[in-house]
């Protein structure tokens, strides 16, 4: 999973700056720093996604264990700290319990390990999670956040990065950057994709929270379509749906989505669309994407949260589910070892994680030149 190293590469023989990888998963922020940063210890409860990270990582700097558990005295020397907490509680497709609720709540386990470093505090901390965290509990919960981080010495600016800017899958996410000494004053007119206009009404809302901002370049023009992502599985390959099922996944979709799907399997060459089950009317149906991207991939739990890949064109429709691999190159981690997890644990650890373009687009712009301006 190593990557190479970008044009902003230390090249004066510098050390790089030391991570410590809170919430884990199965490596993805790691990956999406790259090889400009060294992650010096890293930290899941999760037994499936200790084993995908320690396959694809090492073992030498993951401990696996409830973050109630550790302690600031036993972290090394860092320089950042990340971390993506569980968005169940404040997903809008989660339960919505916010902060307070058990899983979203061990924001506040990685806030007393930051408290534990007192004067060895890092200077600069990631935060990532969903757009929801913007809207849990009326916007509380974010505030919340942010005055805690606050408290600890750290400026923060706040982004939202989209990864079909770099990937064919819509996956808006939030990541919040802190900092110890203040950068730019923070903007109040929005203008760039990365800053929407809450933000700004965020900081009008709440002038007393320590607010600022870095200049970001604008993101790249994405250059891989869901075609590049697709598996080609032969025809005769079980995957595959047939008869009855293949049968019932058209006939649950509405008028609407089946003659669009008739539409593209007169077309000439073959396509691909991701499908998803939506509940409407009070029942289950299946509704096609109509543009070249995945939905945003789920930690899956059960069949409501996997999507499906359809095949159209030359006259024939056919489905699947897709697959870890494909999962992995939505993620941005073509390369990615599988060995270490079943199907669905593979699903789970992709649908829960970063996507690394994402994160590299943050490292690279945000956390790499202003780690050298502290």
């Amino acid at each position: 999973m190593g990557e190479p190293e970008s044009e902003l590469a230390v090249t004066d023989h510098a050390p790089k700056p030391r991570v410590a990888e809170f919430f884990a998963g199965i490596g993805l922020m790691r990956a999406g720093l790259g090889e400009n940063f060294s992650v010096v210890w890293a930290n899941d409860i999760d037994s499936a996604k200790a084993r995908a990270y320690i396959q694809n990582f090492g073992a030498a700097d993951f401990r696996h264990d409830d973050v109630r558990n550790v302690r600031g005295c036993e972290l090394p020397s860092i320089d950042v700290a990340t971390a993506s907490f569980p968005c169940t509680d404040l997903s809008l497709a989660g339960s919505r319990g916010g902060l307070d609720a058990p899983e979203s709540g061990m924001f506040w386990q990685f806030a007393r390990v930051l408290d534990q470093l007192a004067h060895l505090r890092p200077p600069l901390v990631l935060l990532e999670n969903v757009l929801g965290f913007a809207t849990s509990r009326g916007g509380s919960d974010l505030v919340a956040a942010l005055a805690t981080l606050n408290r600890l010495g750290y400026w923060c600016d706040i982004l939202t990065v989209d990864a079909r800017w770099f990937v064919p899958q819509s996956r808006p996410r939030m990541f919040i950057v802190g900092s110890v000494k203040p950068l730019e004053p923070l903007g109040l007119s929005p203008g760039h994709p990365a800053r929407p206009a809450w933000i700004a009404g965020l900081a009008r809302s709440h002038p007393d929270l320590l607010l600022h901002s870095w200049p970001l370049p604008l993101p790249p023009s994405r250059t891989t379509e869901l075609a590049d992502v697709v598996e080609r599985l032969p025809e005769c390959d079980e995957a595959w749906w047939e008869g009855y099922r293949l049968q019932r996944f058209l006939d649950v979709m509405s008028p609407l989505q089946q003659a669009r799907l008739m539409e593209w399997r007169a077309a000439p060459r073959l396509s691909w669309r991701t499908a998803y089950r939506r509940t409407r009317g009070g029942r289950a149906v299946w509704e096609v994407r109509v543009d070249d991207v995945a939905g945003c991939l789920r930690a899956v739990r059960g069949g409501s949260s996997r999507q499906a890949l359809v095949e159209v064109g030359q006259g024939r429709v056919r489905a699947r589910w897709l697959t870890p691999r494909e999962y992995a190159r939505l993620m941005g981690a073509p390369d990615y070892d599988l060995t270490a997890s079943t199907r669905n644990e593979a699903l789970f650890g992709f649908g829960d994680a970063v996507c690394i373009p994402a994160v590299r687009w943050v490292a690279d712009n945000y956390l790499a030149p202003v780690r050298v301006a502290l």
